[in-house]
């Protein structure tokens, strides 16, 4: 069995007796480190055993104390016992000769001890007897600067007192709490055996240098071996989001598909979030409960008015669509209000206003934002995708295979279509895709073919294939997360140890 240079001089300076580290280090001279390196392996390879002893010390870290020091405790109860009633903070802390932030700091444990309670807004005295244990405690550690707790146990010190009153009678920072740990090393029966037998040492070189290539001795040295099964601090890079990663990826799937972006602000007004899809001025969605109303500003002007009259009398009576529209009153003030955007269709359905004539394919990326109650699958902020295919040969069986197609590039390879209903579309399907792992069917979405109520007023005379999607849940199965705000909380944990792709 071979040995290194430092195994070997631990070897020799180890008695048949157990030896404590530092005295270890002295008699061999060299590192901590290099000495405590060697016992690893020493151990490793039989020779000696290490013992540990885990143990807690206490450090002093703060300035040094006055003369005739005494805790805050004692002398905020000092200062209530002298002045006789009770007494508000600032005056305890006035003739306490203390900061008011002190007092407060201290308040807890004199409260505690049952010698002092409130009365209203101020301090009094009940008349329980006071102790303050942790005079003695401080001024130990203070004079040692620093102890183990064992130190202080056998001095007659109350340890717990000086855990419990010590950082506000001093300063968060002053003490400092850590464990330690004493190791002690012993040759083993083979230990000693290997010593009795004489102590040789093998040469190891851990790198090639110049000097060894000109004097050819690298052909004769041993080269220390790497062990790669070591645990060593991770290598950590910079990475994007996981949720801004399935933005992207959403992104690029669209664009592949031959797809073009529109973008639009996240202040809209209702006429385009809700009236240009045919969506009734009484709908539930539009009460405040369920919608934020923009205060400043807090309208915006309506369209073309030729735009606006078309929309108004789809809502009234159906206008030229064929329909019998909603039979109401349409009022112009509802569709001026703004609103945060409940979704981004209303970035899609002004595409069509703005260019109704096929063949087109347009999505939208962004955030929008709803009155919510937050919990483990809710938030009032969350990430959507709309998009539109315009087409006179566009059909049903166009959005199912588009919709199909977006997911597989996803990684999802099971979905399915279940039918729904949408205010704005007909026929209209709620979108489901199968979770391998989870092994459950999760809800993305709807989608489905606008009704001429919406298109037919916007100058569209087309089939427009239209659907909304959630990207926060899509991000939740591709990451395996059951909470969506994980999505939004910095866990640097999750952040650093999920991959970069699944």
């Amino acid at each position: 069995m071979e040995l290194t240079p430092d195994e070997s001089r631990v070897l020799t300076e180890l008695t048949g007796d157990e030896t404590a580290m530092p005295e270890l280090v002295a008699r061999v001279g060299e590192d901590q480190a290099k000495v405590a390196a060697a016992c690893t392996l020493l151990a490793e390879k039989g020779l000696v055993a290490v013992r540990e002893v885990p143990f807690v010390e206490f450090v002093f870290k703060g300035d040094p104390l006055p003369d005739g020091w005494t805790p805050p405790r004692q002398r905020i109860f000092a200062a209530l016992s002298d002045a006789g009633e009770p007494l508000a903070m600032q005056d305890v802390a006035a003739r306490a000769g203390l900061e008011p932030q002190a007092v407060g700091q201290n308040l807890k444990g004199l409260l505690a001890s049952g010698a002092v309670a409130k009365q209203g807004g101020n301090l009094a005295l009940t008349g329980k007897p006071f102790a303050c244990p942790e005079t003695d405690a401080v001024l130990l550690l203070v004079s040692k600067g620093t102890a183990r707790e064992a130190e202080l146990v056998s001095d007659g010190v109350d340890v717990g007192a000086l855990r419990e009153f010590g950082p506000a009678a001093l300063g968060k920072k002053a003490i400092l709490e850590r464990e330690k740990t004493d190791r002690f090393v012993q040759l083993t029966p083979a230990g000693v055996e290997r010593k009795a037998s004489g102590v040789e040492a093998v040469r190891e070189v851990s790198q090639i240098t110049p000097e060894l290539l000109a004097s050819g001795e690298w052909e004769s040295v041993k080269f220390k071996p790497y062990d790669i099964h070591l645990e060593t601090e991770p290598f950590r890079t910079g990475k994007k989001h996981p949720l801004q990663r399935v933005l992207e990826s959403t992104r690029q799937a669209f664009l592949e598909m031959g797809f073009e972006e529109s973008v639009s602000s996240y202040v809209e007004s209702g006429f385009w979030d809700f009236d240009a899809l045919f969506q009734p001025q009484d709908h539930p969605a539009r009460e405040m409960q369920d919608t934020f109303y923009v205060a400043k500003p807090g309208k915006t002007p309506l369209p073309d008015e030729e735009l606006v009259r078309r929309v108004r009398e789809t809502h009234e009576t159906g206008g030229d669509t064929g329909s019998v529209g909603w039979r109401y009153k349409w009022d112009p003030a509802k569709a001026m209000q703004n609103v945060l955007r409940t979704h981004t269709t209303a970035t899609t359905v002004r595409e069509v206003a703005k260019n109704p004539k096929g063949p087109r394919k347009v999505f939208s990326i962004g955030r929008v934002f709803r009155r919510e109650t937050i919990d483990y699958k809710h938030l009032p902020i969350f990430y959507q995708v709309d998009g539109i295919i315009i087409d006179k040969d566009a059909s049903f069986s166009t959005l199912l295979g588009t919709l199909a197609a977006f997911y597989e590039r996803m990684g999802f390879e099971k979905f399915y279509f279940r039918p729904g209903f949408f205010p704005y579309t007909e026929p209209s399907v709620e979108v489901f895709i199968w979770h391998e792992e989870k092994q459950d069917w999760f809800e993305m979405g709807g989608s489905g073919i606008f009704r001429p109520e919406v298109t037919e007023p916007l100058g569209c005379t087309e089939p427009v294939l239209a659907w909304g999607l959630g990207l926060d849940r899509l991000a939740m199965l591709l990451h395996d997360r059951s909470d969506i705000r994980d999505l939004y909380l910095s866990d640097l944990d999750w952040l650093r140890e999920e991959p970069r792709c699944r």
